[in-house]
């Protein structure tokens, strides 16, 4: 392995780039100077979500010739940019964040007016996307300038493409549950009706109350990753009644930000009676045998009497 490998290789493994970035930044330009970067438009950036290396060639252009650089945190990303070899004058950034989304618009809205070219960037990933700009974008828009997304990573994405999701194609982004234990069992509980996946986010101080509610799925597979592309990133796969066990077995499952996809109903190997089973028990313990029934088979299509029957035998059992 030559020196340059070595150097290469060690620097990836801590997430520590070359800090002026020169040559990306070089190939960046030769990429996409080219290209059109109208002025009086919203560039919204997605950005790396752990590993630095995870920029893109168009990001780094579109963030070294914009005027203003629009953020959650001016710090994080001043710190981030650094890295790339890209620096700008104080009077080039504006925090945008969720508390001051709406008020702050109307002052991009006023700098796109004026010719300028303005960046926007969450903390990390694409904005919009459980994060602040959705409002920016949608003000923006409104006004009449235009919006040009620069993609790239996204947590919800990066564990799809490593869950082996198989089943119904699509999936459904719910993103932060409740954090009202009564409200978020209600959620999960809406899960189990529903056969396409559900990919959810999570902080690591409310991971282990979403773990135990999500025993409620029992045998459903669920995908859960956490540090997702830093070094210490982890990807495992369990029945749902398993992950809270498993996250309870080291401190270090406890850390870092989570994704957690809900897998689909396994079609192939469930008995339509032990599905319908499934729904109706879930369903019963918030409905009437009637309700139960009916909604079931708007849910199902399956025959009412087999359904009513079933219904019949699991409210039974449940009063015993």
């Amino acid at each position: 392995m030559s020196s340059f490998s070595r150097s290469f290789e060690t620097t990836i493994g801590n997430h520590i780039l070359n800090p002026s970035y020169a040559l990306a930044l070089k190939a960046a330009e030769q990429a996409t100077g080219h290209q059109e970067f109208p002025l009086s438009s919203l560039y919204v950036v997605a950005t790396p979500i752990g590993n630095m290396a995870d920029i893109t060639l168009r990001a780094l252009h579109t963030l070294s010739i914009c005027d203003f650089l629009a953020c959650e945190d001016t710090r994080d990303t001043k710190n981030l940019l650094k890295n790339y070899g890209i620096d700008k004058p104080a009077e080039a950034w504006v925090a945008v964040h969720q508390h001051n989304e709406s008020e702050i618009s109307p002052l991009i809205i006023n700098k796109l007016a004026q010719g300028a070219r303005i960046a926007f960037l969450c903390d990390a990933g694409t904005p919009g996307i459980s994060d602040p700009g959705a409002w920016l974008v949608h003000a923006v828009s409104i006004a009449g300038f235009k919006v040009v997304p620069i993609p790239g990573v996204s947590s919800v994405t990066t564990l799809i493409s490593a869950s082996g999701l198989i089943g119904i194609s699509g999936f459904i982004f719910f993103g932060f549950l409740s954090t009202k234990s009564i409200e978020r069992e209600k959620q999960i509980k809406s899960f189990a009706l529903d056969p396409r996946p559900t990919v959810i986010l999570e902080a690591p101080h409310r991971i282990e109350a979403l773990t135990k509610a999500l025993s409620l799925l029992g045998e459903r597979k669920v995908t859960l990753g956490r540090e997702l592309t830093k070094q210490f990133e982890q990807i495992i796969t369990l029945p749902a009644n398993l992950l809270h066990s498993w996250l309870l077995e080291d401190q270090n499952h406890q850390r870092g930000e989570f994704v957690v996809i809900v897998h689909a109903n396994d079609s192939d190997t469930t008995e339509p009676s032990t599905s319908y089973e499934d729904i109706l028990r879930i369903l019963l313990s918030e409905l009437s045998v009637k309700g139960s029934v009916k909604l079931a088979q708007l849910l199902t299509g399956a025959p009412k009497n087999e359904l009513y029957e079933l219904a019949l035998t699991l409210n039974t059992k449940n009063q015993m």
